[in-house]
C-alpha cells in the first residue's frame, strides 16, 4: 500500500468506509458534481465521511506509522521545544497517520467534560472521542490556566531521521478525514477580529455587544471560565451534493428559522517544527497560539489534502507536531476559531537538504507552501512568536509576504525583480490567513498556470 497512487489510496479508503456498492454510488455523485466545482476547490467529497466515529486506532490507518493523541503524547496549549523528546521516530519520506483532537468541547469554558458538553447538543456517548475524554480528565498531566495557556491539543513531536538545522521539512497532507460528524465555532472575549482592548474599551470605536455579552457583565471577574460569557456554536456535518457540509442553525430576519449550509474543506490549522529553545514546558515562547518561523498555528485554509508545506528545520530530527484540526475556515478566521473538529490526518514527511530540486529557496528561512495549482508565499507580523513582544501588525505581514514572493519569483523562477513586482500587482492574490493568533498572517496565491 505504500506504493499505491494517491487515487488508489483514496479509492481503497472509500471502499473500506462505504462498502463497494456505497462506493460506486458516492463515486457517481462526486463525478456528477465535479464539473460544478472549481479546480482549486478543496471541499471534502461526500464519500470521505466514515460510517462510524473514528475512535483512536479504529478503522483504516493509511500511514506506515500511527500516532494517537493520548495524554502522554500531547501537549495542551504548548508546542515542543528544540530539546523536547520525540514520541515517534520515522525515516524521511515515510508516512504517518495521526488521530488529532480538537480542543473545542473540552476547554474549561465548556466545562472540560466533552461527554456532557456534546450530550447537550444531542451527541451520543459513542460519538464522543475517547482520546478527547482522556485528555480532558487527566488533570495531573494537563493542569491548565485557561487565561494563560493556549487552547490547542498538540500531538508530537515526531523525529524525522536525518533532519538537522539548515534543512527543510517537506510536509505533504495525504488525507484529512473527519473523525466525528460535528464541529464547533467559538468566540471568546478579548480575542477575535472584534476583540476589545485590555481596558474594556471598544477597539477603534467598534463594539461587539451585539455579538457577545457586554464586558461589564460577562462574568470574567468570577475567575470561572464557564461564566465568562464566551459563545460556542455547535455545527453538524451532513452529506451534500458531492461534498460534506457544515450546517449552522439560527434565526433569520423577520423571525424565520433556517439553516446556513457550507462545504467542508478539512485541513490542519497547526503544522510545525520545534523552533524555540526552552527548559520549561509552559514557557511563553512555547505557547501554541502564535505561529512562528517554525510554522505552528499557521491557519492557512489552502493547506488541505494535496498541499505541501515547507518549514525550515531548527532542531535535530525536525521534531514535527500538529494540532488544531479544522473542518472548514474562512479567510481571516474572524470570530476566533474555525469550524473546529477532530481529523484523522496522514502526512508524508521528507527531509530536504540545501540545494534540493523543487524546494522553494525561501523555505530554508521562512514557511512556504504550495498546492497543485498555486504557490503560497507566507508572511507573519511577529515571526519569532512571543519572544520579543507582539506587534500584530497586518501591514508587516503583508510586506513580508510580498518580499518572500519576490524572492521566490526572482531566485527560483528567474524573473527580473521589477517585472516580478509588476506581475504580483497585476495577477497574484494576497489573502489574510488569520487575524486572531496574536501574530497575524498573510499569504499570497500565485497561479502555476501563469508559468506553464
Amino acid at each position: 500500500m505504500e506504493h499505491a497512487s494517491p487515487a488508489e489510496r483514496a479509492r481503497d479508503a472509500l471502499v473500506d468506509a462505504l462498502g463497494r456498492r456505497g462506493f460506486l454510488r458516492a463515486a457517481a455523485v462526486v463525478t456528477a458534481a465535479a464539473a460544478a466545482v472549481p479546480a482549486t476547490a478543496a471541499a471534502a467529497p461526500a464519500g470521505t465521511f466514515p460510517r462510524e466515529t473514528l475512535q483512536p486506532g479504529k478503522g483504516r490507518i493509511q500511514g506506515k506509522h500511527y500516532l494517537a493523541s493520548t495524554p502522554d503524547q500531547v501537549r495542551w496549549g504548548y508546542v515542543p521545544a528544540v530539546s523536547s523528546d520525540p514520541v515517534l521516530r520515522m525515516r524521511s519520506g515515510e508516512t504517518v497517520t495521526i488521530d488529532t483532537v480538537s480542543h473545542e468541547g473540552i476547554l474549561e469554558d465548556q466545562g472540560r467534560d466533552p461527554v456532557a458538553y456534546f450530550a447537550s447538543h444531542g451527541v451520543r456517548r459513542g460519538q464522543v472521542l475517547d482520546d478527547a475524554v482522556a485528555i480532558a480528565r487527566d488533570y495531573d498531566r494537563t493542569a491548565r490556566n485557561f487565561d494563560v495557556d493556549g487552547p490547542h491539543v498538540v500531538t508530537g513531536p515526531v523525529h524525522v531521521d536525518g533532519a538537522v538545522p539548515g534543512d527543510v521539512l517537506k510536509i505533504e497532507t495525504l488525507a484529512a478525514l473527519p473523525r466525528v460528524p460535528y464541529g464547533v465555532v467559538s468566540s471568546r472575549h478579548g480575542k477575535g477580529a472584534l476583540s476589545r482592548l485590555g481596558d474594556g474599551s471598544p477597539a477603534a470605536g467598534i463594539t461587539l455587544d451585539e455579538v457577545m455579552p457586554p464586558v461589564a457583565t460577562d462574568g470574567r471577574g468570577t475567575g470561572d471560565p464557564a461564566r465568562y460569557g464566551n459563545v460556542s456554536v455547535f455545527t453538524s456535518v451532513r452529506p451534500g451534493r458531492g461534498t460534506l457540509t457544515g450546517t449552522l442553525t439560527g434565526v433569520l430576519p423577520r423571525g424565520r428559522s433556517g439553516e446556513v449550509v457550507f462545504p467542508l474543506s478539512p485541513f490542519m490549522g497547526m503544522m510545525g517544527v520545534a523552533f524555540a529553545p526552552s527548559t520549561s514546558l509552559t514557557a511563553p515562547e512555547l505557547n501554541s497560539i502564535p505561529p512562528t518561523l517554525g510554522g505552528g498555528n499557521i491557519d492557512i485554509n489552502h493547506l488541505g489534502v494535496g498541499s505541501t508545506f515547507y518549514l525550515p528545520v531548527f532542531a535535530e530530527g525536525a521534531l514535527f507536531y500538529t494540532g488544531d484540526p479544522h473542518m472548514a475556515m474562512g479567510g481571516g478566521e474572524v470570530a476566533l476559531t474555525a469550524m473546529e473538529g477532530s481529523l484523522r490526518t496522514t502526512f508524508r514527511l521528507t527531509v530536504c537538504k540545501p540545494g534540493a530540486r523543487g524546494v522553494p529557496s525561501v523555505a530554508f528561512r521562512y514557511p512556504f507552501a504550495e498546492t497543485p495549482s498555486s504557490w503560497l508565499p507566507i508572511g507573519l507580523s511577529d515571526p519569532d512568536g512571543v519572544q520579543h513582544g507582539q506587534g500584530s501588525d497586518l501591514n508587516i505581514a503583508m510586506r513580508r509576504t510580498v518580499v518572500n514572493a519576490l524572492d521566490f519569483l526572482q531566485h527560483d523562477l528567474g524573473m527580473d525583480r521589477a517585472v516580478a513586482y509588476a506581475y504580483l500587482s497585476a495577477a497574484a492574490n494576497f489573502e489574510v490567513s488569520q487575524v486572531v493568533d496574536r501574530t497575524v498572517g498573510v499569504h499570497g496565491v500565485i497561479a502555476k498556470s501563469h508559468f506553464d
